[in-house]
């Protein structure tokens, strides 16, 4: 199987410099498994990058939210994938529903992204998911396919990308998707890949999944066979964060 278990922490508009040692401070003295065992990347706004990386321990990295489509220059208020590169940051969130919704991102515009963001030597979690309505007409699998091939169209090595799948009625929602739901979206996920980029990156591919998180359904959702991990939300500013972590441990047993 060999998929490394991966656990986002999605810090969103966020923070101020003293929750912000708050939350660090708590995630430094968790005991948590081993690196070979998860993987961690905490997202904090722009503005706290370098701080958060400054005070994090060395087996957590960290994650931009976004960054621009291309070279950076006349794009006022943008970051680039270059400046994250100059400061050291391995990661970057792209195309979550929120910036898709409220920003109007297009799947081809965040497939630009993921491809321009990988080319700079940045690894990316790629965002994917339905609203409800689109749920609700039957159409879930037709939006993550083409939200995917946006992405696919663009990126030749998938080795540094893990895709978020992320329903969008269970963003911040409280309702969560069963782990059944997750696991079919997952499943038929992993399929597109196999079909259509590839056996190989459909195996190592890690697919996880976001949408109201939490202590308390974290263990079931990590117990499902095509969910490799979670996007965290609101539930990565608290300490349950930590019990999320720890579900990693579901693949073991």
């Amino acid at each position: 199987m060999g998929r490394k278990f991966f656990v986002g922490g999605n810090w969103k508009c966020n923070g101020t410099t003293e929750e912000v040692k708050k939350i660090v401070t708590t995630l430094n003295e968790a005991e948590v498994p081993s690196e070979d065992v998860v993987e961690v990347v905490v997202s904090p706004p722009f503005v706290f990058l370098p701080f958060v990386k400054s005070l994090l321990r060395s087996d957590f990295h960290v994650a931009a939210q976004n960054c621009w489509v291309r070279k950076g220059g006349a794009f006022t208020g943008e970051v680039s994938a270059e400046m994250l590169v100059n400061l050291g940051i391995p990661w970057v969130i792209l195309g979550h529903s929120e910036r898709r919704a409220l920003l109007n991102e297009s799947n081809e515009f965040v497939g630009d992204k993921v491809a321009y963001a990988l080319s700079q030597g940045i690894k990316v979690i790629a965002c994917v998911g339905e609203t409800l309505e689109q749920r609700e007409s039957g159409s879930t699998m037709a939006v993550v396919a083409a939200q995917t091939k946006a992405i696919a169209d663009k990126v030749s090595n998938w080795a540094h990308v893990v895709l978020a799948y992320e329903p969008v009625w269970a963003i911040g929602t409280g309702k969560v998707a069963s782990p059944a739901q997750a696991q079919e979206v997952h499943f038929q996920l992993r399929k597109w890949l196999h079909d259509n980029v590839g056996a190989e990156v459909a195996a190592s591919t890690r697919i996880i999944y976001g949408g109201s998180v939490n202590g308390a359904n974290c263990k079931e959702l990590a117990a499902q066979p095509d969910v490799d991990g979670f996007l965290v939300g609101g539930a990565s500013l608290k300490p349950e964060f930590i019990d999320i972590i720890k579900s990693a441990t579901v693949k073991k047993e």
